[in-house]
This record gives structure tokens, C-alpha cells and sequence, in this order.
């Protein structure tokens, strides 16, 4: 029994690598071959050792859309990384392949909607990016169960971190103002100027850094809630003096309890919602789009989310993008895009001794409405 189990990863190795040669030695007219070759077994989800290259990867080397069309159309993963952390689809946009990248995009895209469609009637989680870490980042409690740091770094940015074994990861940083800043000029500006302050809900305080830049709109907020579960934040916010200021409500506790209790929706809705929350994944933000129509005051108010997941990797991030889109839509709610550009001149010292965790340039910030019926 094991000599035949040995003997079929042996066929299967041999397939796959020889799969992977012909693409990488292949001309556009070789289809045929490579469609021949496949239907013979040769399995796509096989990586090379030298390089972690699948066939996948070397379609997208060679330039051929075509060939990447058949090898998504049976059955090639979509998402897997090479030795360098680099998907098929980073290939293609590095050469500048938009159809072989749209291709791989489109197909993470509906594996992605269908897993979600799955995992909601099952209970099991899904995502692009499952993280094998036990520590503070494998559940919002045992996120909530770590010691948080707050400090300055050697350029004077401002970081709240957490660490795990030998690692410090940031959970917010001083580089994200700019971020901050656009995302409450897009949220705010369409309803100033006004006599009476916005009614604002923030779910997530980090830093402080969106609701330091709400409370100096001018007017300032007429009501402003904020939701923030960890303790430590919470003594950095009573510090700071937070739950002293006019018109701050702070709620002490994950979203989801005031879901429950029907504090978060607040009196008559709200004029602005944002998110930004840690150590939550992909199905408890859906979860937040799903309740975003109630929390919204009127066709008016608009909500908006910190759009980070999948950051560390263009494609995926494009992914959670586009996934978000639609299922915003799904739950009522419209969404216009706006790229914000976060390399600077300091971009190369903003990590210093920290787990980098937006790695693309462009950060592409959301801003939301009810649709209109």
C-alpha cells in the first residue's frame, strides 16, 4: 500500500514538473499540447522545488492568457505563492499581463464568493489568507487577551503594537494619518458646511487618529460614539482624557455585543460609520456590512472601513477589494473607490523593527451609501 501511495506522488511529481517545462519552453500555438498534458493528469496544484513555481506561474511567465484561461478552467489554484511570496498573478502584473491577471483575479474573486456562500451555511470560516498563527492574531480573543504597547519610534511615529515571540507587529501606526485624513475629508465633505454637528459612530479606536481628526470637523460631532474593546486601548484612551469629552460616547466591548443590546444603532441612525477594526477577519467584517443599511441615518449618511485585508500581497488585496464590493452590494450598500497613494519619502522607515503589514502602494479607500431604491 505505501510502495503504490509512493509510487503515485512519484507519477505525480513527474507530471507536474514536465507540465511546468513544456509551459516554460511552450509557443503560443502549443495549446494543444498543454490542454493534452492536463487531460493526462498532470496535477496543477504540483510546485516545483527549485522555485515554488506551479504551472500557473509559468503560464503567466511565458505572457500566454490563453493558457492561463484553461489552466483556471481546470481546476488551477488560483492563489498559490512561490518561493518569494509571489502568486501567479503578481507575475502577470509585473510583466504587465493585464488579461492573464484579470484571469486569475476574476477566478480568486468567485472562489472566494462561493467559499463565503459556503462557510455561511456551514458556520466554517473562509478567507484568501488563512494565518497560521497561534498567538495574539489567530482570534480576536486571544487579540483581546495580549498586552498592547504604545510608543514612539526612532522618527517619532507614533505605534501601537503588539508582540509576539521574537516579533513586534503594529497594530496601528502614525504612517495610516494620511489614510485617516482622506477617508474624513470623503466622509465628511458632503455634508458641510452645516450648523449642527455629525452624528458619528467609529468602531475601533487604535490610535485615535480618525477620531482626533472627526472631533476637529467644525462643527464638531453632535454625537460621537466609540467602540473599543481592548483594555489597554481603553486605558490609553481614559489617559488621553477621551472619555471626558463632549458629546464622546465610549462603549467598552466588541461591536457585536452592542449588535445584541442595540446600543450601536444609536438615536435615529448615524450621519458617518466607520470600521477599523484588529484581528477580526473577512467574515465579521461581511458580518458589519450586513448591519451597515440600519446603522446608516438616512440616503445621506455614508459609511466607510479600514481596507487593509490582504495587503501584504497586490493580488489578494485585490481580491478582498472587489470582494467587499460586491458583498456591500449584497447588503444595500453602494460604494465608490478613491486611491490613496502611501509611498513617501519616509515609506522605507515606517516598519522600523515591526511586521510589515501593507505592503502595496495604493491604498484603495472606501466610501458608501444606501443604494437607492
Amino acid at each position: 500500500m505505501d510502495d503504490d501511495g509512493d509510487s503515485e506522488v512519484d507519477t505525480a511529481i513527474r507530471l507536474g514538473s514536465h507540465l511546468i517545462n513544456t509551459i516554460f519552453s511552450s509557443l503560443p500555438s502549443d495549446i494543444p499540447v498543454i490542454q493534452s498534458l492536463v487531460k493526462a493528469g498532470a496535477p496543477l496544484w504540483y510546485q516545483d522545488e527549485a522555485h515554488g513555481f506551479s504551472a500557473l506561474h509559468a503560464a503567466c511567465f511565458v505572457e500566454n492568457p490563453e493558457m492561463v484561461q484553461i489552466l483556471i478552467e481546470n481546476g488551477a489554484v488560483w492563489n498559490s505563492v512561490d518561493e518569494l511570496g509571489n502568486t501567479a498573478g503578481d507575475i502577470a502584473l509585473s510583466l504587465n499581463d493585464e488579461a492573464s491577471y484579470r484571469i486569475i483575479r476574476d477566478a480568486g474573486i468567485r472562489s472566494e464568493y462561493l467559499l463565503q456562500v459556503l462557510s455561511s451555511k456551514s458556520g466554517s470560516p473562509s478567507a484568501v489568507v488563512r494565518s497560521p498563527d497561534d498567538g495574539p492574531f489567530s482570534s480576536t480573543e486571544a487579540f483581546l487577551d495580549s498586552k498592547l504597547f504604545f510608543s514612539h519610534d526612532a522618527h517619532g511615529q507614533e505605534i501601537c503594537s503588539v508582540v509576539y515571540g521574537n516579533e513586534t507587529v503594529g497594530v496601528m501606526m502614525g504612517w495610516e494619518r494620511p489614510i485617516m485624513q482622506s477617508t474624513v475629508h470623503k466622509l465628511c465633505q458632503t455634508h458641510l458646511p452645516r450648523t449642527s454637528g455629525l452624528r458619528i459612530l467609529n468602531v475601533g479606536f487604535g490610535l485615535g487618529l480618525v477620531d482626533t481628526l472627526f472631533q476637529a470637523l467644525d462643527p464638531p460631532p453632535s454625537q460621537h460614539m466609540i467602540i473599543e474593546p481592548h483594555r489597554d486601548v481603553l486605558t490609553h484612551m481614559h489617559r488621553r482624557g477621551w472619555h471626558d469629552r463632549p458629546g464622546v460616547t465610549i462603549l467598552e466591548g466588541r461591536w457585536q455585543d452592542f449588535v445584541e443590546s442595540g446600543d450601536i444603532y444609536g438615536e435615529g441612525g448615524w450621519d458617518v460609520v466607520y470600521a477599523d477594526t484588529f484581528a477580526e477577519g473577512y467574515e465579521e467584517l461581511k458580518n458589519f456590512f450586513d448591519i451597515v443599511p440600519d446603522l446608516l441615518s438616512g440616503p445621506e449618511a455614508q459609511f466607510s472601513f479600514f481596507n487593509g485585508l490582504g495587503a501584504t500581497n497586490a493580488l489578494f488585496y485585490d481580491v478582498y477589494t472587489q470582494l467587499s464590493e460586491l458583498h456591500l452590494k449584497d447588503a444595500g450598500v453602494d460604494i465608490e473607490w478613491t486611491d490613496v497613494d502611501v509611498e513617501d519619502d519616509v515609506a522605507e522607515n515606517r516598519w522600523g523593527g515591526t511586521r510589515e503589514y501593507f505592503k502595496v502602494r495604493l491604498y484603495r479607500l472606501p466610501v458608501g451609501k444606501m443604494i437607492h431604491i
